[in-house]
């Protein structure tokens, strides 16, 4: 009988001690995403995918590009109560490169061919009319690396090349045309100086087709910058959108500057959205009328 009493209060002790941990673990969560709406969000070395708040975006699903040795600092959601910028609400998204930030998966090695980049994308999309809306902001200090090529945003495809490249060239922000899997045409629709230290509102209608009828326009600020009609894809495959900082052939500012690395970069985004509909991005809230929008293009 004393064996069985002890044998019970044993139990019973181990039970009580199982029931304080998950209610240690429970008050310890509780606390966590009481505190998480206004705190800063870093990505992970644990996680694949980034998820974006309703504050800083919406429509699509994201994943880190070249997961693995992707920095805790790459890509962050932050606050405005932080003195960080934001185009509407409390928070933006902050992409930073430093030197020698390069990623790499099980085929592709940023580190082995002169790149560096912290990325997001998107899911793939098929054939069809499609809307993307993203703000960016450039600090002040943010330094133009030319003639080492910079890409903040663009379209890939699936086991395919880039269609579309928006670039920061020698300065301001460039649409690359390389549907044919080479540049064909470069359109500039902002100067550095009006990048700097402002947000701008990048709009964008494409009809992802390998066909005549596809195209691709691009609206900045409300203003119709850019307009191209014909083929926007390649033949069978799927487009998916991609942003963040992305960084190639880095041997040439060290070259041309005679230094042994690259400046880092910051680079702002908010108000991420994509829908199949102008109406499904709620562009009032940041100022714009879809009709009016639409009516520019002819």
């Amino acid at each position: 009988n004393t064996l069985i009493c002890k044998h019970n209060l044993f139990a019973y002790e181990w039970v009580m001690y199982m029931n304080l941990i998950k209610l240690i673990f429970f008050l310890m969560t509780i606390g966590f995403f009481s505190t998480n709406a206004s705190a800063e969000k870093c990505t992970s070395p644990f996680s694949k995918s980034f998820s974006l708040t309703a504050d800083v975006g919406f429509g699509n699903k994201y994943n880190k590009s070249l997961g693995k040795n992707f920095k805790k600092h790459g890509v962050c959601i932050v606050q405005k109560s932080k003195e960080h910028p934001t185009r509407l609400g409390q928070q933006s998204l902050r992409f930073e490169v430093k030197s020698g930030d390069c990623g790499y998966d099980d085929s592709w090695d940023d580190c082995k061919k002169d790149r560096e980049r912290h990325e997001l994308y998107g899911r793939k999309h098929k054939d069809g009319e499609y809307w993307y809306h993203w703000s960016i902001f450039l600090p002040d200090d943010f330094v133009n690396i030319y003639p080492t090529k910079l890409a903040i945003g663009q379209f890939h495809q699936s086991k395919g090349h880039v269609v579309w490249m928006f670039q920061n060239v020698n300065g301001g922000y460039f649409v690359d045309n390389q549907v044919y899997g080479r540049t064909s045409r470069t359109d500039r629709i902002l100067n550095q100086k009006e990048m700097l230290g402002r947000w701008n509102d990048i709009l964008i209608n494409a009809n992802w087709t390998d066909a005549i009828n596809g195209f691709f326009r691009v609206w900045v600020n409300g203003e119709l910058a850019s307009k191209y009609n014909g083929p926007t894809k390649s033949k069978g495959k799927k487009v998916y959108q991609k942003f963040g900082v992305y960084r190639s052939f880095m041997s040439r500012y060290k070259m041309d500057k005679k230094v042994d690395a690259v400046p880092g970069q910051v680079v702002y985004f908010d108000e991420v959205r994509t829908g199949k509909s102008c109406s499904k991005l709620k562009l009032e809230q940041l100022g714009y009328n879809c009709k009016d929008l639409l009516d520019s293009i002819n």
